[in-house]
């Protein structure tokens, strides 16, 4: 782009007559409308258009002097992530820059790979954007001039329209700009959290959850908390639940979480030992007077039974044997169900006081039906055993599920499921323990939408997670991430559109994010609020140099903490 001989003078606007383009033109065949408005924020022009990256020529000695404007949108101009746009006709079209390199000839210009993101009307008095929407429905041809876009004009295109919304940060590089989300498309098809450790991801997954409960003070959510962070930023407006207070009743189990509970065997005789628990399970369950009335009962069927009444059935299928069958899997079941009846730390559990039907009390408790202004279940599994912790998060996943398939026909109650720590419960890899919770929760990212169990998944590790599992969340929330290899797979999981905002995936400061999908109306990049003091989670991390210096008190600190460790106590 050539401003040689144009008589500009810095701080004043270039008259558009002089501006030659690099492809020779001028941009006196601009439409004259707002002109003024446009003319200093001319940039550069399109010189190649493609369907989903398109290439733009920027002009260096423009972009330097725009960078010192007060407008921190037109400051940006150029560089990677800022936004652009493009007229054709009397649309505006709004692109993001992806890349950017040095042009071969020099001369001050630069080549930019942009990401169309939507068009808006053009306003006929100011030539700024209104009525923004997403999508191109028409494209540019190379020549057409390249403007920088205002923070006027980022207002329109990040304002949130009358759907139901919550608003969590500022939007980047602007300072009042706010950024929105969608609650019914980011719930609808669910989201994920995303961001290494110490980036900020338990505030923000705690900001977006308050903020969603502020919306809807009657919902439904429920939250695996595997370390214990989030009963501190809910205890006003949620219910808190750990192994002391959850009861859950050991025969809510169906027959894939009994076995990973109760059989222990490898190999061939795990299978002799899962077909001898069904048929034992199976008469148990079939001995309480809930059953009586019911034509057709299953392992599945979540009917109370006496864990007395399944070693009774155990021994007595062991005295029918013939000598030539061997009692080891009756032996190994009996073995399995007699130790943790008698080990307190199952107690939550496996406790003989919950053979009562609680069914209907436990998913209301859980589920917050109703929610009395407490709309989310805090589910503290940090003192859960962790051989059996894949276990309860299965069953409590699965009873969302069952609860939505079962409820259908009665006035809708949606549930949110949030799993903290995703990757421990839907892993890459398909063998070994934990089978039962993983195949649950990949069957709610497949199916849940249809039956309004929505998902929420939070990770350090998405490179970790099943294949397939982060495809299917509609919004994807990015925090830092410092792994090639996560970075790699939020890239291949997120929407073409984004690509330009994904490269800035690794420089993201604390408690920023970048944001595409379903919940956003363009992808955007947001510098979340603060948190109240009381309302964030106990996730901070310790400050060595200060707790360093500070001593005094330890044989107490000792004695109490050795008396917790013994007693299991927390």
């Amino acid at each position: 782009m050539d401003m040689q001989g144009s008589g500009y003078k810095a701080g004043e606007a270039a008259p558009v007559q002089h501006v030659r383009l690099a492809g020779g033109g001028t941009a006196a065949a601009l439409n004259p409308a707002a002109i003024h408005h446009r003319d200093e924020l001319l940039v550069g022009e399109v010189i190649d258009i493609a369907g989903s990256a398109s290439r733009i020529l920027l002009d260096g000695p423009a972009l330097q002097r725009l960078s010192e404007s007060a407008d921190a949108a037109v400051a940006m101009a150029g560089q990677v992530g800022a936004q652009v746009k493009v007229r054709v006709g009397n649309v505006w079209l709004v692109a993001s820059i992806r890349d950017q390199q040095l042009h071969e000839r020099g001369e001050g210009l630069i080549v930019a790979t942009i990401d169309f993101l939507g068009e808006g009307d053009e306003e006929k008095l100011t030539g700024r954007i209104h009525n923004f929407r997403r999508g191109v429905t028409r494209y540019p041809v190379p020549g057409s001039p390249v403007f920088a876009a205002t923070s006027p004009d980022l207002k329109q295109i990040y304002a949130a329209d009358e759907r139901a919304h919550v608003e969590v940060g500022t939007v980047y590089p602007t300072k009042d700009i706010r950024g929105s989300l969608y609650v019914d498309a980011m719930l609808g098809k669910h989201f994920a959290l995303l961001g290494s450790t110490g980036t900020g991801k338990s505030t923000s997954a705690a900001l977006i959850l308050h903020k969603i409960c502020e919306l809807a003070p009657q919902g439904h959510i429920v939250m695996i908390d595997p370390h214990g962070e989030y009963s501190a930023a809910f205890k006003s407006t949620g219910a808190l639940f750990d192994v002391d207070n959850l009861a859950m009743p050991y025969w809510l189990m169906n027959f894939e979480e009994h076995c990973e509970v109760f059989v222990t065997a490898e190999g061939r005789d795990r299978q002799a030992d899962c077909d001898v628990l069904a048929r034992c399970l199976l008469q148990a369950r079939g001995k309480n007077r809930l059953a009586e009335g019911m034509t057709k009962i299953t392992v599945d069927s979540p009917i109370p039974y006496l864990l007395s009444d399944l070693l009774n059935i155990l021994s007595n299928e062991m005295g029918k044997l013939d000598k030539a069958t061997s009692s080891a899997p009756f032996m190994r079941i009996k073995g399995k169900i007699e130790e943790m009846r008698a080990d307190p730390r199952y107690n939550f559990m496996f406790s003989g006081m919950l053979v009562a039907d609680t069914m209907a009390n436990f998913i209301g408790k859980i589920f917050r039906l109703p929610s009395d202004g407490r709309p989310i279940s805090i589910i503290d599994v940090s003192g859960v055993p962790s051989d059996i912790t894949s276990v309860v998060v299965a069953v409590l996943s699965r009873l969302t599920f069952d609860y939505a398939i079962w409820s259908r026909g009665e006035p809708q109650r949606p549930i949110l499921l949030v799993c903290e720590e995703a990757h421990r419960y839907i892993p890459a890899k398909d063998v070994g323990q934990g089978q039962a919770v993983r195949k649950i929760l990949e069957r709610i990212a497949k199916e849940g939408r249809k039956y309004g169990v929505s998902l929420g998944l939070i990770t350090q590790r998405p490179s970790d997670l099943a294949e397939g599992v982060l495809s299917q969340c509609g919004t994807i929330i990015s925090m830092r991430l410092n792994n090639e290899r996560d970075q790699h797979f939020v890239k291949a999981a997120m929407p073409e559109g984004a690509r330009g905002f994904i490269d800035s995936i690794p420089a993201l400061r604390n408690r920023e994010c970048i944001v595409c999908g379903e919940g956003v109306s363009i992808p955007i990049r947001v510098y979340l609020d603060t948190l109240e003091e009381e309302k964030r989670p106990a996730s901070s991390d310790p400050l060595f140099s200060k707790l360093w210096r500070e001593t005094g008190g330890e044989a107490e600190i000792l004695d109490r903490v050795v008396k917790r460790w013994r007693s299991q106590g927390r």
